[in-house]
């Protein structure tokens, strides 16, 4: 069971500075959450790669940072751009595997967007056969506001395509789409992959773990029970906090909280 920290956590400090400041803090397993267009070009690559040897860290994803425009590129009537974003998650894909990362985060089209789920699985798995040429897997991400947001789309996306409909599961994203996370974890298990975990009470949606009432007992339970190999990273905002080492020390705490 691997557990870490995204460095969309410690946005807006530059993702180099983020992943640094990771490896400073012993922690072996993350996520880069890529900030800007720039940050593609293998002289930054080549930065991150130095980090990432230096501090030895697992990078198990990496999150574009067209995220923001995916369903306007990639799930839009517009054909051209769908094809100019190929090439794009093909870039994507090439950074990745250099960076020993295994898959791409998606958050995908918003309601306004293609019509059908059909169309939609149809992009999706385009998407994948592009990045799949370097061994990278593209997962969908459960959003709020994004179709990806609603049970039934997922639902509807793994009646489509079966066990390629793979999905990293975020904590906060579920309850702000209003569904219970444990209830879609078991419902989806057998297609999640990876997942952003945080906390969540009366005070917030979008806490550090173990300051809210999530019940992580249950969740590290069922990643012990079903053998999950995959990562789990921390990925919360910066007003979770209020001093970057409470990431850490979160991360410390449920450390020791699944060796007991």
């Amino acid at each position: 069971m691997k557990i870490g920290v995204s460095t969309a956590s410690l946005y807006p400090l530059e993702t180099e500075l983020a992943l640094k400041e990771i490896g400073k803090a012993g922690v072996k397993h993350t996520e880069i959450f890529f900030n800007s267009e720039s940050e593609l070009k293998p002289s930054f690559i080549d930065i991150l790669l130095d980090i990432k040897e230096n501090y030895n860290i697992d990078i198990a994803a990496v999150h574009p940072t067209m995220s923001l425009a995916e369903s306007f590129m990639i799930f839009s009537e517009y054909e051209r751009r769908f094809k100019d974003s190929l090439q794009k998650f093909a870039r994507y894909s090439e950074v990745a595997a250099a960076l020993g990362s295994k898959y791409i985060i998606l958050h995908g089209g918003k309601p306004n967007g293609l019509t059908t789920d059909e169309e939609y699985c149809e992009r999706f798995m385009a998407l994948n056969r592009e990045t799949q040429k370097n061994g990278i897997t593209v997962l969908q991400e459960n959003v709020v506001n994004y179709r990806s947001g609603d049970i039934e789309f997922l639902r509807s996306m793994c009646d489509i395509l079966g066990n390629d409909a793979e999905f990293c599961f975020d904590i906060k994203q579920s309850i702000r789409c209003g569904y219970n996370p444990l209830d879609l974890i078991n419902e989806f298990w057998d297609n999640i992959r990876h997942f952003h975990i945080s906390d969540h009470s009366l005070a917030g949606d979008c806490l550090l773990p173990l300051k809210g009432k999530f019940d992580f007992e249950t969740f590290f339970k069922i990643l012990s029970e079903k053998n999950f190999s995959g990562t789990s990273v921390i990925e919360v905002y910066k007003n979770a906090y209020a001093d970057k080492n409470e990431i850490f020390d979160s991360l410390k705490k449920l450390l020791l909280y699944i060796k007991t």
